[in-house]
């Protein structure tokens, strides 16, 4: 586990933070940019495991059941007052953890959000441990508000690739370009985090929907009062 004090200085004092839980350093910057720009009294705290996805995508994601516990539960005791775990993967494993704070999955705004556009739904990830989840998460949100829903779960070849090898740019392309190729639907879901950017190259007029925006406002809202 990469601590916080590995990312960034920890104040001896100050607001107390919103934490992050991240299985890649990349979401830093991102989510440090929409706090900047929309909730910039928040405090974030960021932590980062890359490990957790890995295995999570061998053995599946109740095989790191224990490993985000920990890190939750640790993120708690250094006065956290919610943990946003920011990997769609994961997210359910640690959306479920019995802990004195709320836990939440970036990507469930984002399903609310496609439920709400219309039946069609059509979800393209990077990572194949990625599809089962997000369509599980489409299929809740669903019921919760009484919706039928019909989906649609891609995986862009190549693309997880080219964002391991540090090719962001490139990855972003493949997913806009499939996204671009999709018909016959009323939202395209990005179902990972490190897809975002591919939103901003599409030209589709379908809805093209990305977790980080609406994630971290969801979390921002349950802040407690200073």
């Amino acid at each position: 586990m990469r601590t916080p004090a590995a990312s960034e200085p920890r104040p001896a004092a100050g607001p107390t933070p919103l934490a992050l839980l991240h299985t890649s350093p990349v979401h830093i910057p991102v989510f440090d940019a929409l706090r900047d720009r929309y909730h910039p009294a928040l405090a974030l705290r960021h932590l980062v495991d890359e490990s957790l996805l890995d295995r999570a995508r061998r053995s599946g994601p109740q095989a790191v059941a224990g490993e985000v516990r920990a890190a939750v539960e640790g993120a708690v005791a250094d006065g956290a007052w919610a943990v946003l775990c920011t990997c769609s993967t994961i997210g359910a494993v640690a959306e479920s953890l019995p802990v004195a704070v709320p836990v939440l999955r970036v990507d469930r705004p984002m399903a609310a959000a496609a439920v709400a556009a219309g039946p069609r739904v059509t979800v393209l990830a990077t990572v194949a441990s990625t599809l089962a989840p997000t369509a599980a998460l489409i299929e809740e949100e669903a019921r919760r508000a009484a919706r039928p829903v019909r989906l649609d779960v891609r995986l862009v070849e190549g693309a997880w690739d080219r964002f391991e090898a540090g090719d962001g740019e490139g990855a972003a392309r493949l997913v806009a370009s499939a996204a671009d190729a999709v018909t016959a639907t009323d939202s395209i879901v990005l179902a990972q985090a490190s897809m975002a950017p591919a939103a901003l190259l599409t030209t589709t007029p379908v809805p093209v929907l990305s977790s980080p925006r609406p994630g971290l406002a969801a979390a921002a809202h349950l802040r407690p009062p200073d």
